[in-house]
């Protein structure tokens, strides 16, 4: 159970995520906006509130996905087109290697190792959503590819992390594959930002809980229970619309 200062800050970002999510349905933007560039630093400080110094690898590489999160939510606010769409890709690639060697120590506990059905469904997901996007992709393709690849395995590696970061791996996939599938099909997805907002906030949450669970397994010394901490048991680009680039003739 998170610590009754953790508790307080997870309340923060719940409410965030709400205040976010509405804001994108019905405005106004910039509402949206700024509680979307507040939501990474708040799941940071639970991340924080519920582990003790030193920090685990694991919590370590965690707190470097969101940071690369955060920077994928915010620089893109900053630049237009083109360059606002490769700056948030490329900032949470950076965020899906960075949960993917994270993730990697736990490999045998996850369903690459221990549940072929689930595997093999993950692997059609990921294809589906590579047939669906790459023709449309254009001189993208390649990163679109490499993109989604990382994406996939680390929601697959999420799996063996805890039931929550494996339930927040697969909302992952989800949102960012609104995000591609928006981008380079030409589909017109209903409720589109708000779908993808909605499972991002999600899916954030549950890994960050993931890994605190986890890490509370492997090193019940340094959880709170046993520290002492305090356990009681203008909107700008968003990660949804900046267009991608003219594909190749």
């Amino acid at each position: 159970m998170p610590n009754p200062r953790a508790r307080s800050i997870l309340t923060t970002y719940v409410v965030l995520g709400i205040v976010q999510v509405t804001a994108q349905a019905t405005g106004p933007d910039w509402l949206a906006g700024l509680a979307q560039v507040l939501l990474m630093p708040v799941l940071v400080a639970v991340l924080v509130a519920q582990t003790t110094s030193p920090r685990s690898r694991l919590v370590t590489l965690t707190l470097g996905a969101l940071g690369a999160s955060w920077l994928g939510d915010t620089v893109p606010r900053f630049l237009d087109g083109d360059p606002a769409f490769l700056a948030m890709v490329g900032f949470f690639l950076v965020a899906q290697v960075a949960y993917l060697v994270a993730f990697r120590p736990y490999v045998g506990d996850s369903i690459l190792r221990r549940d072929r059905a689930w595997l093999a469904a993950y692997g059609v997901v990921v294809v589906t959503m590579m047939a669906i996007c790459l023709p449309g992709a254009g001189v993208l393709a390649p990163a679109v590819l490499v993109y989604g690849l990382c994406l996939g395995a680390m929601a697959v590696l999420a799996t063996g992390v805890d039931r929550l970061a494996w339930v927040g791996g697969a909302f992952f996939l989800v949102s960012d594959g609104l995000i591609a599938i928006d981008a380079f099909s030409g589909l017109d997805l209903p409720a589109h930002d708000v779908s993808v907002m909605a499972t991002y906030v999600v899916a954030q949450l549950l890994l960050v809980l993931g890994v605190i669970r986890r890490d509370a397994r492997a090193d019940p010394q340094h959880s709170p229970a046993s520290s002492g901490r305090g356990s009681s048991a203008s909107a700008g680009p968003r990660r949804t619309t900046p267009p991608p680039a003219t594909p190749a003739p």
